[in-house]
């Protein structure tokens, strides 16, 4: 199977797992999760951390399939809930490794994170999607075209393809 038939393949089964469809459900977390870890890898450097994103971002699109309305592609979804997850796991770490360094006593504490783990690449990064979130309350348009480009890695084309708007726009 090409690259172009497994993507067709894996738009179809979304849409009725989205409908309800339980193997097709277990057909795209299968298909789906390799693509997840990889976006997870890509704000937390440290493979457990992106695994655990991972598993979140799964769990959620499991949950969340329903909500799919097939205007986009699964991939674009997905990656937007991965993404979401990923920085969800970032923004625990660090107040985790916050609530540690300031226990004076220790004693029930959470087991601390080394500080090298909690990236400043990942906390730029949340910084971006907290900043898309707030062009998405004033220009969904834009703040999608952003995504799908930023966290996505689509081309101009293809984005332009997406959204339905000129390639300039």
């Amino acid at each position: 199977m090409n690259a172009r038939d497994e993507a067709d393949a894996l738009q179809q089964a979304a849409v009725r797992a989205a409908a309800g469809d339980r193997a097709a459900l277990d057909f795209v977390l299968e298909r789906v999760r390799p693509r997840v870890l990889h976006r997870c890898s890509r704000v937390l450097p440290y493979r457990q951390d992106a695994e655990d994103a991972c598993q979140e971002a799964l769990l959620a699109i499991s949950r969340g399939i329903g909500g799919y309305d097939g205007r986009a592609l699964f991939t674009t979804w997905a990656y937007q809930v991965a993404t979401r997850a990923a920085f969800g796991q970032y923004r625990r770490m660090r107040r985790q490794s916050n609530l540690v360094a300031t226990s004076l006593d220790g004693e029930g504490a959470a087991e601390p994170i080394d500080p090298k783990r909690v990236s400043v690449l990942a906390g730029a990064r949340v910084d971006l999607v907290e900043a898309l979130e707030k062009l998405a309350a004033e220009s969904p348009l834009q703040s999608e075209a952003v995504m799908l480009r930023d966290v996505a890695e689509l081309s101009y084309d293809e984005i332009a393809g997406q959204l339905g708007v000129a390639v300039g726009t």
